[in-house]
C-alpha cells in the first residue's frame, strides 16, 4: 500500500572516470536517468508522459553489495516553479499538487546507477503532501500555492519539504525539512514516527516541538537543508542560510546554525557555521547543501551560492565543532546581530573550517549539490537535485511586461498588471541540460579525512 506507484526499470547510465591531477582527486561521474514509465503525474503538453522524478535532495551511503554501492535518497516537496507574488506574499506553482515526497534507494555499479524501491512518505492518515503549511503556524512559509492554472491550492499542515537523510541505527531514517524546519523520524517503509520542530512560545501555534524556538526565523524555504547522525546518536541538522530574526539579520549574520538534537534525551545545542561572508554580495546568498559526520565533533558541509560576480561556488568544508560555542546560551541577544568584533567581545567562537573539496574546480556543472554521503574516510558521494526537470515560462505577455515580477497573481487564474487581469499565463517547460539531469559523483580523496 505504501509503495509509490512508480515502475522502476532503469536504463543504463554513463560513468566517466577522471583524475584531477592538480589535487590527485579521482572522480567517477554518473548521470542518473529514469525510464519513460517512471514519471510523476502531469497533464501539461510539454511533458505528455509525465514529469521526471527528481531525486537527490539528500544522500546516505548504506552499504556495499559486492562491488555495488547502495545509497538512500529523498525527493523534496515535488515539482514546483516560481510565480509572481500574490499580493505581498510569495507564490509557487505546484505542477503536480498531489505529489507525495519519496524515499528511494540508488544502486551504483561500475557502469550505471539505478534508482529502486520508491516509497511514499506517509503517516497514520495516509500519504503526505509537499504543499506549504497554513498561515499562522510556526513553519509556515506564507507562500501561496498555485496550480498551473494559477488558481490557489489548499495548504496542508502535514506538508513536508524533505531534504537531508540520515540513519536512525535501527533500520529507519531521520529526515529534515525546509518548512518548519522539522526533523522527522521515519521507518524503512517511509512511515512518519515522530516529528520535531521549533517549540512554540506564548500564543504561537506549532505543528511539532522539541527544537529551539529561534530557528523559526529561518528564511522561507531555507529551513533544514541537511542532517547527519553522529556516532554517539545525536542528530545534527543544518539551517540552509542565515536566520532572519525579526526580519533584520539575513544580510548581516556571519553564520548559519547547526542544530544538535539528542533523540534519547531531547537535549539540544546549536553551533555557528561561519559562511564565507566576503565571497557573497549579501550574507543571505550563502546556502548549505548537505552535511555528513566524520566523528562526534567533525563534519563535512557543502557551502554554495552565487558569489559577488554571480559565479556559482560549490565547496565541501571540513568543519570542527570541538571548540565552537553553544549558541543556546546567547539567544536572548542573538549573535546574528553581531559583527566579527562583537562575536569576539562576547566570547562566541564559531566552528573552525578548512576546504576539503572545491567541486567547481573538479568540473561540477550543476547549480547546486544537495546530497553528500561518506562511503569511507577517503571516499565521498555527491548528488544534485534536478528539480523534476521543469522551469516556468511567461507567455502572452502584456505589452512590455516581459518579467514575472511585472505581474501579480490573484489566485483565481489571472495575472494582473496594476490590478487589471491580462492574457498572460505561466506554462511549465523542460529544463535544459545539464540542469535537467541528476548527476552523481563518487570522489576519491588522496588522503583520509
Amino acid at each position: 500500500m505504501k509503495k509509490a506507484s512508480l515502475s522502476l526499470l532503469f536504463a543504463s547510465l554513463f560513468p566517466l572516470y577522471a583524475s584531477a591531477a592538480d589535487a590527485d582527486i579521482q572522480v567517477s561521474r554518473y548521470t542518473v536517468s529514469f525510464p519513460k514509465n517512471d514519471r510523476v503525474a502531469y497533464r501539461g503538453s510539454a511533458f505528455p508522459d509525465g514529469l521526471p522524478v527528481g531525486v537527490g535532495s539528500g544522500l546516505l551511503f548504506l552499504h556495499k553489495e559486492g562491488n555495488d554501492l547502495i545509497f538512500a535518497t529523498v525527493t523534496d516537496r515535488g515539482p514546483n516553479a516560481d510565480a509572481p507574488k500574490a499580493g505581498k506574499r510569495e507564490s509557487k506553482i505546484f505542477a503536480s499538487p498531489d505529489f507525495t515526497p519519496l524515499l528511494m534507494n540508488i544502486r551504483v555499479s561500475a557502469d550505471k546507477a539505478q534508482a529502486v524501491d520508491a516509497r511514499a512518505l506517509h503517516d497514520a492518515e495516509g500519504n503526505i503532501s509537499g504543499l506549504p503549511l497554513p498561515e499562522g503556524l510556526i513553519g509556515a512559509t506564507n507562500e501561496v500555492a498555485l496550480g498551473e492554472s494559477l488558481h490557489a491550492l489548499k495548504s496542508d499542515k502535514r506538508g513536508l519539504d524533505s531534504e537531508g537523510i540520515a540513519p536512525d541505527g535501527k533500520g529507519g531514517y531521520w529526515l529534515c525539512d525546509e518548512y518548519g524546519p522539522f526533523i522527522v523520524h521515519i521507518d524503512a517503509s517511509g512511515k512518519i514516527l515522530e516529528k520535531f520542530g521549533p517549540q512554540a512560545q506564548g500564543e504561537e501555534r506549532g505543528v511539532a516541538g522539541g527544537l529551539p524556538n529561534i530557528i523559526k526565523w529561518r528564511q522561507p524555504n531555507r529551513g533544514f537543508e541537511g542532517l547527519t547522525r553522529m556516532p554517539d546518536g545525536r542528530i545534527l541538522a543544518a539551517v540552509q542560510s542565515t536566520l532572519d530574526i525579526d526580519g533584520k539579520t539575513k544580510n548581516s549574520a556571519r553564520f548559519t546554525r547547526l542544530v544538535s538534537f539528542d533523540p534519547a534525551t531531547g537535549k539540544t545545542a546549536m553551533y555557528g557555521y561561519p559562511i564565507d561572508v566576503e565571497a557573497y554580495k549579501k550574507a543571505k546568498d550563502a546556502k548549505i547543501g548537505d552535511i555528513v559526520a566524520l566523528d562526534n565533533h567533525r563534519v563535512l558541509v557543502i557551502e554554495q551560492g552565487a558569489d559577488k560576480d554571480k559565479n556559482m561556488r560549490n565547496r565541501i568544508y571540513l568543519v570542527d565543532l570541538s571548540q565552537a560555542s553553544d549558541l543556546s546560551q546567547f539567544d536572548k541577544q542573538p549573535p546574528e546581530f553581531d559583527d566579527a568584533d562583537g562575536l569576539k567581545t562576547r566570547g562566541i567562537t564559531l566552528a573552525a573550517k578548512t576546504l576539503a573539496v572545491d567541486l567547481r574546480a573538479l568540473g561540477w556543472r550543476q547549480e547546486k549539490a544537495e546530497g553528500l554521503a561518506l562511503i569511507d574516510n577517503k571516499t565521498l558521494a555527491v548528488i544534485n537535485d534536478n528539480d523534476f526537470g521543469i522551469r516556468p515560462e511567461l507567455v502572452n505577455a502584456a505589452g512590455g511586461k516581459k518579467n514575472m515580477d511585472d505581474y501579480e497573481a490573484d489566485g483565481k487564474g489571472n495575472l494582473l498588471v496594476d490590478g487589471n487581469p491580462t492574457q498572460a499565463k505561466i506554462v511549465i517547460q523542460p529544463l535544459d541540460k545539464p540542469e535537467s539531469e541528476n548527476d552523481l559523483w563518487i570522489i576519491r580523496l588522496p588522503k583520509a579525512l
